[in-house]
This record gives C-alpha cells, structure tokens and sequence, in this order.
C-alpha cells in the first residue's frame, strides 16, 4: 500500500496486518506544524487500538493515557496529573491542578523542559469514559487548538504537537466531529480502524484448512482480540471447530462465551441501555426480517416504534443499511458483527440446554440454524468481499466498482429474483438506470454443489436486467459455491468466457479464479 511505503517508522514485528494504520497514525504524530493536532480513532471492541496506540506512543516517545469506565473524575485527573509528573521526572505531589482540565491538558500537551522542539504525542484511550464525567473537554481542546493557530503568545510556542481521541463507542466517537461539536473541522485525522479482511485474519489465526479457517471467520469475523482470547491453539478441522463452538462460544465462563461477549458489546456505547428494546431487534434481524416493517412484526410492535431503535444501532455499528445497488428503494437492515449474530441466531435459542451444562448438545441442536442464518450470509459476504477487494487483480476484465446485491422482479413469473453479487462498471454509481453490470453472482454455503439450473437462473436474470435497460452484454456471470460444483457445469463453464466458478479456494486466493 502507499501509506505504508512513505512511513518513516518501521512497523513494530509484533504489530501484525496494519501496515496501513500504522502509516497514518506515525505521519500524523510525526507532522508538526507548530500547533496543535487532533486525531480521532475509532472502532468496536477487540480491534487492537489500544495496542496499536500503545505501540506508537513507545515508538515516538508518547503519552499513552487509558480512561477507566467507573472511574471518577477526581481520580481521573488525580491519575493524570501523576503520569505527567513521572514523566517529567517528579514528585506525584510536586504538581497540584486540582479539579481544572484546561491546566492539566494544557501542561499535558506542552513539551517537557528539555524536550527542544519535539512535539508532544498524547493518546487518550476510550474516551467516552472521561466524556461522562467532563463533557467539557471536547471544547476545552477546541480552545487550545484554536489557540496554538490565531493566538500569540510565549505559551503558543510549547503548546504544540498532536493528541489522539480513542474509543469503541462509535456513536460518541464519531458525534465528536459532526454537526456542532466542539471538535468538527479541526480533526486532521479520523482513523476507523476495521476489523482484518478474511485473508489476513486466516493468517492471523494460522489456520491452514480453508473450510475451517470459513467457519472460524463466520463467528470471529476479523478480530485480532478473539485469537487471544480462545486460550487454546486455534481449530484445524472442522472436528476442532466443532469442540471450539461448544467449549468456548456456547460455555458460559468462557472467555469467548458469546453472550457475555454480546452484552459487552451493547454496554459500550452508552445509547444502547435498553436491553429489553434491542436484543429483540437483532434477534428480528439475524431470524431473516430486514425492513422497519418486517422487523417491527417480528417483534409485536409498529414500523414508526423501531425507526428510532434501528437508528441507534446504526450509529453504533450494531446494524448496517443493505441498499439494492440498482433500484431506489426502502433500505433493508443486516447486523455485521458475526459474533452478535451467533449469539442470536444460537447462544440464545439454546439457552435451556446452555443453563443445564448440555453445550455440546446445545452445538448439535444449534446447527439447523447455524447454516441457515450464520454461516448462509457470511458467505454471501465474503462473496462481496473478494468481488469488491479481489476479483479485478484475479480475473481478467474485471475492474473496480460499486459492489452490491439487487432484487430483480420477474413479472411473468409473478416472482423476484436475488442476485447476491452485483459489480457496477468503473465509474458508475448505483440506483441509476442503464448501469453496466460487470458481473452477476450468486452465492450458495448450502451441502450441495452447484450446477447446471443454477447458472440458468443467473442467465434469467441477466435477460430480466437487459429488459430493464441495463448493459449486460458483457456480464460475467458468477456461482460461489462453499461445497464445489457438479461436474457437467465444470465442463460447461470451461468452454465460456462468460462464467466464472469461485469456491473457497479462489476466495482465499490459494487457486486461480
């Protein structure tokens, strides 16, 4: 990547598969332009910020400052006035500030004497927690920036450097720079750090069969703090992952048991403190209801009762809008985070046999549901993923653009008709007619391989799409299949130019697509 060749600070060999991130963050503190700089990172719980900050702040001589989430705001400031001093070489006791923040971020984010002209580095780490004590700092820290750029003056001169926000509740962390916050417009930096692409969180798991490091990805998704937290070498085979369900997902006291994992989750962004209104949502969403209105019946309640919810967990990452990437319509709702989804879709429907100890057979009963709402979607998503990441460097005449699904009506049949994987030709954008389709997939995790009816029902609808004036004359189209394809549309596909076959293999880039 380009961010990572024009680093100046080698990444740490123990900082793994953030090359990029670690880029911006050393150019941001590196940067001095004799004011003060403000940096906002973001992400759920597990991601590694705190260890990637951590990292920085050893590398470049930083401060690196954790809130703690009941902490009070007495001892906050008592907490950081002592790390200043100890820096600095002193008593605890030789700095008294008392209850003022302004002074204490003031002479945090001087240069220490001594320190010439290096700027100061300052990460304060899950800042939300201070925010629900000190809702002043935000405009406190307005004040200094705002200063260091319009103002003379002999503090000016020391005051200079950059401070890094941090937090996992994305909904307070990005409200910091929008609207009218304190701090819109004056952030050089708003690194949301996302969880590791399929490929490297295999690589980061060091699982070497493909179906296994699928399954393990479809419950973990790409959250390096999981690999930790499993306690034991990770799943090999699908055997292994059979015993790593049931002994640490599904076993309460485990330190990846899903529901405790779920409830910290929900507990992080402090909107979320009705758990009565938004567990029901995600379990709604998760059993296949997608609108406002499927939802709301789903769940005994009106569409205008859970607009507002789903607002809420949208802000706070917990569900993601899925719109049609050819038509303008109503948004449906998916909830991301595979391990909220495993919870509802297994942990939580097996809550009788979890609470008599039967795990194992709570694993058993669970499967059904497993494949149909887990490990069913995550595939269509790892489709996505490789099409939007992947497929123009694999496949000859592909290229980068707008990737999706749609819903293609077929009046004739009285029917609808989805397509998993639409890619948009370069430069297009979406919900606009007479688009080029590049490619029209369907993605299966079902036992059985695909075949000959079902790249029939993608020519189907790549006809529906030509009738509706899209450009398809060209379009690849695509099956990706989790269990292999029959041996006549093998045969088939090998004497066109228009289909392309993807199992795991392609997917994890180990075979030619």
């Amino acid at each position: 990547m380009w961010g990572a060749a024009m680093s100046a600070v080698p990444v740490p060999a123990h900082v793994r598969f953030r090359d990029e991130e670690w880029a911006k963050l050393t150019r941001f503190a590196r940067h001095d332009n004799g004011a003060l700089r403000i940096g906002v990172v973001s992400g759920r719980r597990r991601l590694g910020k705190s260890y990637l900050l951590r990292a920085l702040c050893e590398q470049l001589g930083g401060t690196y400052l954790l809130a703690v989430q009941e902490e009070s705001r007495p001892a906050a400031q008592a907490r950081i006035v002592e790390t200043i001093a100890r820096t600095r070489g002193l008593p605890a006791e030789a700095l008294r500030l008392g209850d003022d923040w302004a002074a204490i971020l003031r002479l945090l984010l001087q240069s220490p004497p001594g320190g010439g002209d290096t700027p100061a580095l300052v990460v304060l780490d899950e800042f939300p927690y201070l925010l629900r004590h000190s809702p002043e700092l935000p405009g406190l820290l307005q004040s200094l920036y705002d200063e260091t750029r319009y103002e003379s003056g002999a503090g000016r001169e020391t005051l200079h450097g950059g401070v890094i926000l941090c937090g996992s509740a994305l909904s307070v962390m990005h409200e910091l720079l929008s609207g009218q916050h304190a701090l819109r417009g004056r952030a050089t930096l708003d690194l949301r750090l996302a969880p590791l692409d399929f490929r490297a969180a295999r690589r980061f798991w060091g699982i070497e069969d493909l179906h296994t490091a699928f399954l393990v990805d479809a419950v973990c998704g790409g959250i390096p703090g999981y690999q930790v937290l499993a306690e034991h070498d990770a799943p090999q085979s699908p055997a292994d992952f059979d015993t790593f369900a049931a002994n640490g997902l599904l076993t309460p006291g485990h330190p990846l048991y899903s529901r405790t994992e779920t409830e910290y989750l929900l507990r992080e962004d402090p909107r979320l403190d009705q758990r009565a209104t938004y567990y029901p949502l995600l379990g709604a969403m998760v059993g296949g209801a997608t609108t406002p209105t499927e939802i709301g019946a789903r769940i005994g309640r009106e569409r205008s009762a859970t607009a507002h919810a789903l607002e809420v967990l949208e802000a706070a990452g917990y569900a993601q809008r899925d719109q049609d990437l050819l038509k303008k319509r109503s948004p449906s709702y998916l909830v991301p985070d595979p391990m909220i989804r495993f919870n509802q879709a297994v942990t939580i429907p097996q809550t009788p046999l979890i609470d008599a100890g039967r795990y194992g057979q709570a694993w058993e009963q669970a499967r059904p549901a497993f494949q149909s709402q887990v490990l069913g979607p995550h595939f269509e998503h790892l489709a996505r993923e490789w099409t939007r990441r992947w497929a123009p460097d694999e496949v000859p005449g592909l290229d980068f653009g707008w990737v999706g699904r749609t819903e293609v009506p077929d009046p004739a049949a009285r029917t609808k008709h989805e397509a998993d994987v639409v890619l948009l030709g370069p430069g297009e954008s979406p919900r606009q007619a007479h688009r080029t389709i590049c490619l029209l997939g369907e993605a299966k995790a079902t036992a059985a391989p695909r075949g000959i009816k079902d790249l029939e029902r993608l020519e189907l609808i790549r006809d529906l799409l030509a009738r509706q004036g899209h450009r398809t004359e060209g379009t690849v189209l695509a099956l990706f299949s989790l269990h292999g394809f029959w041996p006549d549309l093998q045969a088939l596909a090998a004497h066109r130019d228009d289909v392309l076959l993807t199992g795991l293999p392609e997917l994890y880039g180990h075979t030619p697509a």
